[in-house]
């Protein structure tokens, strides 16, 4: 049975209760300005594999459900896809980070995505007291793709989004929980990359901002220095970064969607480290935040 202290840690406990109320005030500003708003949260990382991060992930999500912000989970399910194409002796190849996907691997992706993970997440947010539905690209042809190539096989790239029925579940007061498969205009199902699904679906959303959940702290000046995070870039900055080789790698096409998020009209997107408790919360409602935020051409601030 759901119990309020499910959703506090024990430091929190350890606060006093003047403290306590303190912490909630300084909340305050940030609760009216996403209440009533929507917010897409891209979940992926260890904080799936973990079960005390995925709680707290869950837990956040449905904290800010019930101060009125509208928020949509959108997930992967890397580790999940690779543990079953294993077990099934089926070898996983990538291409520049994408899974190559035959159709045995297809097969193998939607019955994970669409039947495991995506109906574990909404399990989970249901007992800790949240309203969640599950969904899926292909329901209502939410997510049409094309082809992305012949090498890469059944890899979907996004040709168009219609949110309708997230936006129906959202005015119903439900937490959509969406999985990242795709289909094409016959009917085929595709695997999409969960980063580049949560910017196109947060763009249609016109969500206020968009959360990508990953195992780093964000964007850091010094590769090699945790202390150097950025905490704040612009359009402008990140493509001079890019230039000067400080986004580099991996971070690449993680900061690529975040960049198409903010010109697809999302106020703010921000890179967090899911690896941390309660990081959403952390970086939604408080000043200092704890990962690196993009905006457009000027500061909107938090």
């Amino acid at each position: 049975m759901f119990k309020r202290s499910d959703l506090v840690s024990e430091d929190v406990k350890a606060v006093t209760n003047a403290q306590k109320a303190q912490i909630l005030m300084n909340a305050l500003p940030y609760i009216k300005k996403y209440s009533g708003k929507t917010v897409v949260v891209k979940y992926g990382g260890n904080a799936m594999i973990n079960e005390d991060l995925k709680r707290s992930v869950m837990g956040d999500i449905v904290l800010l459900n019930l101060i009125g912000v509208k928020v949509v989970l959108v997930h992967g399910g890397g580790p999940h896809i690779k543990s079953a194409l294993d077990q099934l002796g089926i070898e996983s190849k990538f291409i520049n980070g994408l899974r190559v996907t035959d159709e045995a691997t297809m097969k193998v992706v939607q019955m994970v995505l669409a039947g495991q993970v995506n109906k574990d997440l909404v399990n989970l947010i249901g007992s800790i007291g949240g309203k969640a539905i599950g969904l899926c690209g292909i329901d209502d042809q939410m997510i049409k793709v094309r082809k992305q190539s012949d090498e890469l096989g059944y890899v979907g790239r996004i040709t168009d989004v219609d949110v309708s029925i997230i936006q129906d579940n959202l005015d119903k007061g439900y937490i959509p929980v969406i999985s990242t498969i795709g289909t094409d205009t016959d009917g085929q199902a595709y695997n999409i990359n969960a980063d580049t699904a949560a910017a196109q679906i947060a763009g249609a959303l016109n969500a206020e901002c968009m959360l990508s959940m990953t195992n780093i702290d964000g964007v850091l000046k010094d590769p090699s220095d945790p202390d150097s995070l950025l905490t704040e870039i612009t359009l402008e900055q990140s493509r001079q970064l890019e230039q000067d080789g400080i986004i580099a790698g991996g971070m690449i096409p993680k900061v690529q969607c975040c960049t198409d998020a903010i010109k697809a009209g999302v106020k703010r997107v921000f890179i967090i480290n899911g690896t941390v408790p309660h990081a959403i919360l952390i970086e939604m409602l408080t000043e200092e935040g704890l990962g690196t935020m993009f905006v457009g051409h000027y500061s909107l601030g938090k």
